[in-house]
């Protein structure tokens, strides 16, 4: 009898886009994606621009309130967005 190294696609898949240099992008731009679903409807208007820099999440808000009391809440952002992708992708969000 042999054995089978019965692996799941979506492992193989993540594997070959590592080897490629391609895991990290994805991830980003899933994260860019979710920031809508985790700021909510409400905030996602507010905001233009989503970019991440040197694992920094750069977002544009056009209400100055808005930037002031989601700068205080920046870290439980930080740890939504990474837990939406299931990876540490962002350690820090900038609102300008």
């Amino acid at each position: 009898m042999f054995r089978r190294d019965v692996k799941a696609l979506s492992e193989l898949i993540m594997r070959n886009l590592r080897t490629q240099g391609l895991e990290m992008p994805l991830l980003q731009r899933r994260l860019i994606a979710a920031w809508p679903e985790v700021a909510g409807p409400a905030v996602a208007r507010y905001t233009t621009q989503v970019v991440i820099r040197n694992q920094t999440l750069y977002v544009s808000v056009v209400n100055a309130a808005l930037r002031a009391d989601l700068t205080m809440n920046r870290m439980t952002y930080v740890k939504q967005l990474n837990a939406v992708v299931q990876a540490q992708v962002i350690v820090d969000i900038r609102f300008v």
